[in-house]
Formats: C-alpha cells, sequence, structure tokens
C-alpha cells in the first residue's frame, strides 16, 4: 500500500520509500545533501538546477540549503554514513579481489 511522503519541512519531504528516508526535495529523489555536496563544491543554484532537470527551480535549492542550515546534524549524519558504506564497500571489494 502506498503512502504519501511527509512534508518535514516547505518542498522537502522525507518518505522511507524514497531514497532509505532521506530528505529530498518534494516529487523528486534529489536528495538535500546532494544539493548541499554540489554547493561546497562550489556549484551555483542555477548550475544545481541545470544539473538536476526535476527541479523546479532555484527555490528548491534554496529550500534544500534552509533545510540543511536547520537539520545540519542530520544531513551531516547523512553524510558521515554515505562516507562508512563506501569505505565498507571498498574494503569488501578489495577483499573480494583478493579471494578473501
Amino acid at each position: 500500500m502506498a503512502t504519501a511522503a511527509k512534508t518535514v519541512y516547505p518542498h522537502i519531504t522525507k518518505d522511507a520509500q524514497v531514497c532509505s528516508g532521506r530528505a529530498c526535495v518534494e516529487g523528486t529523489r534529489i536528495r538535500v545533501m546532494d544539493i548541499v555536496a554540489m554547493r561546497r563544491e562550489g556549484v551555483s543554484p542555477e548550475r544545481i538546477v541545470q544539473e538536476f532537470t526535476s527541479l523546479s527551480g532555484v527555490e528548491d535549492v534554496y529550500a534544500a540549503l534552509l533545510y540543511y542550515g536547520d537539520h545540519k546534524d542530520e544531513i551531516d549524519s547523512d553524510f558521515a554514513e554515505d562516507a562508512r558504506l563506501a569505505e565498507e564497500w571498498e574494503h569488501n571489494e578489495e577483499a573480494r579481489r583478493k579471494g578473501l
């Protein structure tokens, strides 16, 4: 049974069925952390909208950045979890290549 995404912040939703429940721009699978990562790399909001064509406009980028500002610990935890999972995957892949 499908359930509607819960709006947790203007333009931002969290739904257990979408991106493992991580905060996303409403109506997309674009995670807040994806937008934050691009901004950290110096990508302009206008360029982010060009890269993620499912965004409605720069207002979605700013909504994600505002959400991050108010939920920094949550999003930083998502970054840490992704880094941990990537490290674990690399370790397992290296062990597989070595036949362990």
